[in-house]
């Protein structure tokens, strides 16, 4: 039914009392929307990406592959890697009988401490677009409907459910809204609306659903809201929003029926909204289905290969990488991270991988009978507890690897009963609506300490918890709720831990228990770390080993409870004391290698004193293999900066993310990311010969690579294509830009162009991005890159016109490696065009 007509479609709504409809306007449970045999629709089960697919429950059992984090994915801007990416989750859903995959993050980095920012692709609109447009496209070939969100202006996390972002009309139609425009484009078939405001209006009821999202834009698929986000009925009904989750939704039920049947809502307007969840439904499978699901292909080596082509190397002195096996006898790889992979970020976008290769045991592999390699931690970085897993840690009924959790009603008798590998648990693995008259949820689990020493037990949970070691009552009170905020209340709350004195195999009985109370969430665990190294200690040892090894590969970053939804990073520098390590471990060994382990822009203030600083962003489930190539010359670095860094958060442009009175106001209109760092104050449109200060510490697009390019040659050609279209007006652009491979190996590269515009009316940036491609050379070879740049990166939103217009005169275009290493230059010269 996959072409389904409207004619159908609407024959089946027809079919339909008042009450079925409603009822399918809101999913039947968190994940998944309503089903109605009557009309041939099946349940639609969502879950939420980008990274993965982890189907409709929080299951550390059900797992799934882990892709590299979006930033990554942007890092490559390789367009058919990343469809290919899309490929593999499309299979992954399948597999979970998932129908609608709750990604791709369409929002922009408008600040580095966004805490979000590893789950979107890039501070510039074009590349976004185009990086999220080849994301939907290989989702949605394999049959399964990418979701794109969250519109619009949900680009940072604090007060995210309330804030109000205050954005001029031009600024959201050339930049916040310029990527779900292409996602329109390029077919997606859901569109997710913010919890946010956007210019007083909640964006789950505001004008913005209805144009130019599904008006001008011609969006023919679903409108779902964020999860929670429908907090009214009429005004939410009556604007284009056609999907109320997760379900049922107490205000579109039957306040929405009544509304309806007193005619203050159109019945019309219901089968609007329903016509399209059938259109969904039709496009995924859902109507008229027979179920198959098909075998999955091992797609590790095409996510190690992600991994590799998404690093980018921001500093190379002297050629240190790839690194010789041949000059290696002793190597230390040193850094909390490397011993830890640390693969995604936190909040409703993480999954539960099956494997994931740590740095540590990559770079062992790829040294095995080559090198002696050796570990030191240097410094701790992590603050929340660690959840009991099967190493160590035994059920007290079955005796097998992992925990038992209980369910208990008010009397304390078990209503419910599961082994899990896992002591952190966010929901049970049955339907909650049959189990909730539980009024407690119980953690227990048999300890096996592996070293002697004070040990720390936790409990994570909101309500009254209570912590017992060996039948002694060790935590007992209430923890009460900072924040409604969903990640908060459901995926990372609050938590209490208490020293145990521990002898190493001698075993220890815990038990966690939590009240179920209303507003609480169902999140608990149980945790328990061992004991700590003093930092000090940690330190010195580290600096040892590194004195005594050929080469150093520290590996620093951040970890999933640093970046995650729900909250903003309130600090760009990296956790702990990894800055020190980093400079001690330099001072010692010339032969310094950093890996950047961090899904967004942390600062680096050693990074002159080490030999070659590589970004890996987080890698995905492959990404010590990924990164093992890399280091050793197997691969070239791929990637390039999607965004920004700054060299000290004092230097950022747009930094606080924080609303004033409900309010975040875009002051900076248009100029955010790299153009507010190009961004002068030397007037409307001018650009400066004046460099700006200070400069970020790595511009957008800057990535180097294992071999080195000359550019040679920019041609610019429109009468090709202005014949093609017969359009003087809407000229489209070819930039043909030559280059050769100057070095002694093989290389790939991102030839990148920019447009600006010397002199104009227009509150311009310096530059913008308008167009890239990449080229792949041998040594001594030379290539010819062919860009192309669409109209659209030569106008602007007229306010007054309610169009886009192009400004006639000359503009600029640059050809280089970055936004500010830019040795090519020509121009072009624009007509005065009619409103479009």
């Amino acid at each position: 039914m996959r072409g389904a007509s409207d004619g159908d479609l609407g024959e089946r709504i027809s079919r339909l009392s008042l009450e079925q409809k409603i009822r399918l306007l809101s999913g039947e449970s968190v994940f998944r929307v309503a089903a109605e045999p009557a009309i041939g629709l099946e349940a639609m089960v969502t879950s939420d990406g980008p990274v993965g697919v982890r189907g409709e429950r929080w299951d550390e059992r059900d797992t799934a592959l882990a892709l590299p984090s979006a930033t990554a994915m942007a890092a490559t801007w390789d367009e058919d890697l990343v469809e290919q990416l899309g490929g593999v989750l499309a299979s992954e859903a399948r597999r979970k009988g998932v129908s609608v995959l709750l990604a791709p993050t369409l929002n922009l980095h408008r600040s580095p401490v966004g805490g979000r920012h590893f789950e979107c692709f890039s501070e510039d609109p074009l590349l976004t677009s185009r990086i999220g447009a080849a994301y939907i496209r290989g989702v949605q070939a394999g049959g399964v409907a990418a979701t794109a969100k969250h519109y619009v202006a949900n680009d940072s996390e604090t007060e995210r459910l309330t804030v109000d972002a205050r954005v001029d009309e031009r600024t959201l139609r050339e930049v916040y809204m310029a990527p779900f425009e292409a996602a329109v484009r390029a077919g997606v078939w859901v569109v997710m609306s913010a919890y946010n405001s956007v210019n007083g209006a909640s964006m789950s009821e505001s004008p913005l659903l209805a144009e130019p999202l599904k008006g001008e834009w011609g969006f023919d698929g679903v409108l779902v809201s964020d999860w929670g986000a429908v907090r009214s009925t009429l005004p939410s009904a009556k604007s284009a929003q056609d999907l109320a989750m997760p379900g049922p939704n107490e205000h579109w039920g039957r306040p929405l029926l009544e509304a309806v049947r007193s005619g203050e809502i159109a019945e019309s307007a219901i089968d609007e909204k329903l016509s399209r969840i059938l259109r969904l439904a039709a496009r995924v499978g859902a109507l008229d289905a027979t179920t198959a699901t098909p075998a999955t292909p091992d797609f590790r080596p095409l996510l190690r290969h992600a991994a590799a082509a998404g690093s980018v190397l921001l500093r190379n002195e002297g050629g240190l990488l790839p690194i010789d096996r041949a000059d290696l006898k002793r190597l230390a790889v040193i850094g909390p991270n490397a011993a830890t992979a640390r693969i995604q970020g936190g909040g409703s976008a993480s999954v539960f991988p099956s494997s994931s290769v740590s740095p540590l045991d990559g770079i062992r592999a790829a040294l095995d009978g080559t090198a002696k390699v050796e570990y030191a931690a240097g410094a701790h970085i992590t603050v929340r507890p660690t959840p009991l897993s099967p190493a160590g840690t035994t059920d007290p009924k079955s005796g097998e690897p992992g925990v038992r959790v209980r369910y208990l009603d008010a009397e304390g008798a078990e209503v419910h009963s599961e082994h899990r590998l896992s002591g952190r648990v966010l929901e049970p693995t049955v339907d909650w609506a049959s189990i909730s008259h539980a009024t407690t949820v119980e953690i227990s689990a048999r300890l096996y300490p592996g070293v002697d020493g004070d040990w720390q037990i936790g409990i994570v949970g909101l309500g009254a918890v209570t912590l017992q070691v060996d039948d002694r009552l060790l935590i007992d009170e209430t923890i009460h709720k900072e924040s409604d905020d969903p990640t908060y209340v459901h995926v990372a709350p609050s938590f209490r831990q208490a020293p145990v004195k521990a002898t190493g195999g001698v075993p220890l009985d815990l038990i966690a228990r939590r009240d179920l109370a209303p507003g609480t969430g169902l999140a608990v665990a149980l945790t328990a770390d061992p004991p700590r190294r003093d930092a000090d200690d940690e330190l010195a040892a580290a600096v040892e080993l590194a004195k005594a090894c050929d080469a150093a590969i520290v590996v620093v970053g951040t970890t999933e409870e640093i970046e995650s939804e729900g909250f903003d990073r309130t600090s760009l520098a990296l956790p702990g004391r990894q800055d020190e390590l980093v400079a001690a471990i330099a001072a010692v060994n010339p032969r310094t290698i950093v890996i950047v382990n961090a899904g967004g822009p942390v600062l680096l203030p050693w990074r002159e004193d080490v030999g070659a600083v590589l970004l890996s962003w987080f890698p995905g489930q492959e990404a010590g293999d990924g990164l093992a190539d890399v280091l050793f010359g197997e691969r070239e670095p791929g990637g390039r900066l999607p965004t920004t860094w700054g060299a000290a958060e004092e230097d950022v442009p747009i930094l606080d993310t924080t609303p004033v009175n409900g309010v975040l106001d875009y002051s900076e209109g248009v100029h955010v990311g790299y153009r507010a760092w190009l961004r002068t104050g030397a007037g409307a449109g001018t650009e400066s010969d004046r460099a700006p200060d200070p400069e970020p510490m790595y511009w957008f697009g800057h990535g180097l690579g294992y071999t080195t390019w000359e550019y040679e040659a920019i041609d610019v050609d429109t009468a090709a294509q202005n014949a093609e279209r017969g359009d003087d007006d809407h000229q489209q652009l070819t930039v043909d830009v030559t280059l050769r491979n100057t070095g002694h190996r093989t290389g790939r590269e991102v030839v990148q162009v920019y447009l600006s515009r010397p002199a104009s009316v227009i509150d311009r940036p310096a530059r913008w991005l308008a167009g890239y491609a990449t080229v792949q050379a041998a040594p001594g070879e030379m290539v010819t890159a062919r860009v192309a740049i669409e109209p659209r990166a030569l106008q602007h939103w007229s306010v007054d016109q309610a169009a886009w217009q192009t400004e006639p005169g000359e503009f600029t275009i640059l050809a280089g490696r970055s936004v500010a290493d830019l040795p090519l230059a020509a121009t072009v010269t624009a007509p005065r065009s009619a409103a479009a």
